[in-house]
């Protein structure tokens, strides 16, 4: 299948539904008050998804691989804000054990694609 636009890829849609998950659990109770802690977990969830459409954008498999990997770091800032969210009871052990699973498959699923890219460029 060709993909046409990054919104068909499914790493992208999945980073959309982990960004809209993030921006619900952070606008709640305890966690909507800590500002600093708010907004930096909401910045690199956007930063997941809008690394991905960046990367793509830019229509060399090279620079793509580039993005995937800030992406990818990204997904990994939002793994260790979890722990502080939990760790200072904004959200539930549910929540966090969600979440965080969504962060590691994207994870998984960046590193499949970067893995892809990086054999049908040689």
């Amino acid at each position: 299948m060709l993909i046409k636009r990054f919104e068909e890829m499914q790493m992208w849609q999945d980073a959309r539904t982990l960004t809209k998950h993030v921006y619900h659990v952070s606008s709640v109770g305890k966690f909507s008050k800590d500002y600093g802690l708010r907004d930096q977990i909401q910045r690199a969830s956007v930063s997941v998804m809008s690394n991905i459409a960046e990367g793509y954008e830019r229509d060399n498999n090279k620079e793509f691989i580039k993005y995937l990997g800030y992406s990818k770091g990204s997904v990994g800032e939002v793994r260790s804000l979890l722990y502080v969210a939990l760790d200072n009871e904004y959200i539930t052990e549910l929540e966090f054990n969600e979440l965080f699973e969504q962060c590691v498959f994207i994870s998984q699923q960046l590193s499949n694609f970067e893995k892809y890219l990086r054999k049908s460029t040689r």
